[in-house]
């Protein structure tokens, strides 16, 4: 039995697509010959020290790569190292940027700029954290995953714990004290959960690790007020009762007059009338200054840095106009001596 005239038709120009497009497969690419470095080494270094300070990266990072391709013992070699480093994480190449520290560290352990290495080992884990949205917005990093947060703060305690004395510590300390707040935003959203969903020992586990791992963030109030609360649920009245007291000697604001835990003011959540509003209307002045009266001295310089989000900020849900109340992610460059000696040269 013969096929249609058209699906004969269909048949060979199938097959006659399919051949050419094998064809075109299979021809092999030219082979890219390298020839080898196009100038010496001190060109290559000035060009890309001047790529870098007209922030041309995308220059910068292909003459530092070519340096040290072709001059892997060369001058220049870890100074070259070093700008690279510097020049990925300008490029926002968070991942090339730790690969090639980790490679410094095992490769220099005794240069004298190993600390800027650390320090922007751990700003780079910091990065990482934040998407291409969270970046343009107030909505909270610490209420999602908090994964290299983590490893940044342990790359932080790294770099303090062997260069207590050196020029970044300060500013990994500070880091450190805004991912701990993180963190610790990040078990108490936790604890919440666990609440609404009455798991309450959850909820009493999750807020003991901030006690007992971040006992200077602000969620501390609040950890202690769900940890009552918590016990009070699990009938364990005694316990629930010892922190009950510890809150009327530190934040009397959180217990009510009956001696139950105000769970809402330590969460410090606005009226039904404030939230359907976006938190323009109805919202309780008192409280803040009640609990703002309360606080130790940590958490009141935390929130004096809080800056009031704009009508803008509300209505487009923390998308558009958001204030700036994270520390700086820009990492310091590496000593300017180092490269200015070098430049001498």
């Amino acid at each position: 039995m013969s096929l249609p005239r058209y699906k004969v038709t269909m048949l060979a120009l199938t097959v006659g697509l399919a051949t050419a497009f094998v064809g075109c497969s299979s021809n092999p690419k030219k082979d890219v010959v390298d020839t080898g470095p196009k100038s010496n080494e001190q060109t290559y270094y000035n060009n890309a020290m001047k790529s870098l300070d007209r922030g041309q990266y995308g220059d910068a990072a292909k003459a530092l790569e070519e340096m040290d391709t072709y001059f892997p013992t060369g001058q220049y070699a870890q100074q070259a190292q070093l700008e690279l480093l510097y020049t990925k994480f300008k490029q926002k190449d968070y991942e090339g940027t730790l690969a090639l520290a980790d490679r410094f560290i095992r490769l220099n352990p005794q240069h004298p700029n190993l600390d800027y290495v650390y320090y922007i080992r751990g700003v780079s884990n910091m990065e990482q954290n934040y998407d291409s949205l969270l970046r343009y917005t107030s909505l909270k990093q610490s209420h999602r995953d908090v994964g290299y947060l983590k490893v940044a703060y342990q790359n932080f305690v790294d770099l303090i714990r062997r260069f207590p004395s050196s020029q970044y510590s300060v500013d990994a300390a500070q880091r450190m004290k805004f991912i701990g707040q993180e963190l610790a935003e990040s078990e108490m959203n936790a604890a919440r959960f666990n609440i609404k969903r009455k798991a309450y020992l959850a909820a009493v586990e999750r807020s003991q690790w901030i006690i007992e791992h971040f006992p200077q963030t602000p969620q501390v109030p609040e950890a202690l007020a769900t940890m009552a609360y918590g016990y009070d649920k699990l009938g364990d009245k005694a316990t629930s009762q010892q922190y009950i007291e510890i809150l009327k000697l530190n934040y009397p604001h959180l217990v009510k007059s009956n001696g139950e835990v105000n769970l809402r003011a330590a969460r410090r959540e606005a009226s039904w009338v404030n939230r359907v509003t976006l938190g323009i209307v109805g919202r309780s002045d008192k409280a803040d200054i009640s609990s703002s009266e309360s606080q130790n001295t940590v958490e009141k310089n935390a929130q004096s840095t809080e800056q009031k989000s704009s009508l803008l900020n509300k209505l487009s849900f923390g998308i558009l106009d958001r204030s700036d109340r994270e520390v700086s992610h820009e990492p310091a460059r590496a000593d300017e001596s180092l490269y200015d000696s070098q430049r001498k040269q």
